[in-house]
């Protein structure tokens, strides 16, 4: 599966407003802008993130299909582990594999405890062997 990670706005003026299944963020410039949507090459498990001050980016909402989860606590992201080797955030949605994306996840509940049911049913939609799900 090839899983994904999308900008979603900035932290100080998102964050706090971020409600499942929302479609637009709030610019620098203060207006609405509307979020991309998932592109079809992103089959599996889609994180969204926003930008912190200093240039650091936040894991802030996991989508798989129906499953749409906003965290409870964002998680600075680690671009070696969560991107995978060579990969940079950029303006279009960056394309992770499988590995990376249990990485994430993983950190991911390991910081939301109260939501790890959530997020692990997006985590059950791949396996990092490659053999399919049941």
């Amino acid at each position: 599966m090839r899983h994904g990670l999308i900008y979603h706005g900035g932290f100080e003026r998102n964050f706090s407003a971020l409600k499942p299944g929302a479609k637009t963020f709030v610019g620098t410039d203060g207006t609405e802008h509307a979020l991309p949507p998932i592109p079809p090459e992103i089959d599996g498990v889609c994180v969204w993130y926003m930008e912190k001050a200093g240039k650091k980016f936040s894991a802030v909402r996991v989508q798989a299909g129906k499953n749409d989860v906003v965290l409870e606590n964002d998680l600075v992201l680690d671009p070696p582990s969560h991107l995978g080797h060579g990969k940079r955030f950029g303006p279009e949605p960056t394309l992770i594999g499988d590995e990376a994306m249990a990485n994430l996840l993983a950190d991911i509940m390991a910081k939301n405890p109260k939501q790890k049911m959530q997020i692990a049913n997006a985590r059950a939609i791949f396996s990092v062997s490659g053999k399919p799900r049941a």
